[in-house]
């Protein structure tokens, strides 16, 4: 078999035939400034160390790998294809809404982003999951084993492009899966306020405002690949980026 086909192949393999594209995004940070753990972490320590004070990425606590065997494209397709989903618009404040067929978002909506496209202007599947459509895909996924005392996991599924994620914003503590792909996070404690236009995409703050800031003001920051869960506690702000089409699925606790 001649090595192009090989390559093709074993990129088919990595990607779940998404077709990650590895330079049309920025790439991933210089230093990971976040801690990774592995399954040895215990739930004490879990909720000593991480869950109101920091966050952490976690390794070898979940085995998706039947679970990222039916997020291939070809099994997403197959399954979701004919399916109504419903995209945001990637920015804070995102408000609007637009209802489509998965198919027609994968085929013709998917697409890395454009640096200097507004977040209003770019659509974005993750989150408004209805739970009756996609419950078969969810029943196949083995969420992190820890919890916050007194909450409950709810489900956000999405698929997007690469340079697309979302620009800062916070809510209640949770986990994010990566599926296939990699993502790129930015996280702030909630005392303090990163500054940002909450209708710039995370690419556009990324080129334009991030070289700008002194060291101390810069995000803990790193980038979460298939098989790693990152924690990120309540109130912590947040942006994420896509370096390749990315696959993956949070767990919100409240």
């Amino acid at each position: 078999m001649p090595l192009a086909i090989l390559c093709h192949v074993d990129y088919l393999e990595v990607d779940g035939g998404w077709l990650t594209n590895r330079y049309l995004a920025p790439g991933e940070e210089e230093h990971c400034s976040i801690e990774r753990r592995d399954a040895s972490l215990t739930y004490a320590d879990f909720i000593q160390q991480y869950a109101f004070s920091r966050p952490v990425i976690l390794q070898g606590i979940t085995n998706n790998l039947g679970f990222q065997a039916l997020c291939t494209k070809e099994m997403l397709l197959k399954e979701f294809g004919d399916r109504m989903v419903r995209l945001s618009t990637a920015n804070t404040y995102s408000y609007e809404k637009v209802d489509v067929m998965f198919r027609e978002y994968v085929e013709h909506l998917l697409r890395p982003q454009d640096k200097d496209s507004l977040g209003c202007d770019t659509l974005y599947f993750f989150g408004d999951n209805n739970f009756t459509e996609w419950g078969s895909l969810f029943q196949k996924y083995s969420p992190p084993p820890f919890r916050i005392p007194g909450t409950t996991g709810a489900y956000s599924f999405g698929v997007a492009g690469s340079g697309t994620g979302v620009p800062f914003h916070w809510h209640g503590p949770g986990f994010s899966e990566v599926i296939f792909g990699r993502k790129r996070w930015f996280l702030y404690p909630p005392d303090k306020t990163p500054e940002f236009n909450p209708n710039k995409t995370t690419l556009s703050w990324l080129t334009d405002n991030y070289p700008l800031l002194p060291e101390h003001e810069r995000p803990v920051e790193c980038t979460i690949r298939p098989g790693e869960v990152l924690y990120f506690p309540d109130r912590w702000w947040h942006a994420t980026l896509n370096l390749d089409t990315s696959v993956f699925i949070s767990t919100f606790l409240g």
